[in-house]
């Protein structure tokens, strides 16, 4: 664990550490607040290619309804 004040001094020793695999830890005092970790080990959020689905259908019901008397214009909800 590194403190606020050695990662701001040594931030290219620390990556290079991240680099080799070795877990960074940086901490304001004794606390932990983040940690250093490689690129590749982060999660793949790739996009779904074009056509693939990626929720569930829905059903779309239509339901017209008339309002007013004979006569009047004619409006559908």
């Amino acid at each position: 664990m590194y403190t606020v004040h050695f990662a701001k001094t040594n931030l290219s020793k620390l990556l290079q550490m991240t680099e080799d695999g070795k877990q960074v830890v940086l901490a304001r005092g004794k606390k932990p607040i983040a940690r250093l970790v490689p690129c590749s080990q982060l999660p793949n959020l790739k996009r779904p290619e074009v056509g693939i689905t990626t929720s569930k259908t829905f059903q779309l019901i239509e339901r017209r309804e008339v309002a007013g008397s004979i006569g009047d214009t004619v409006v559908y909800f």
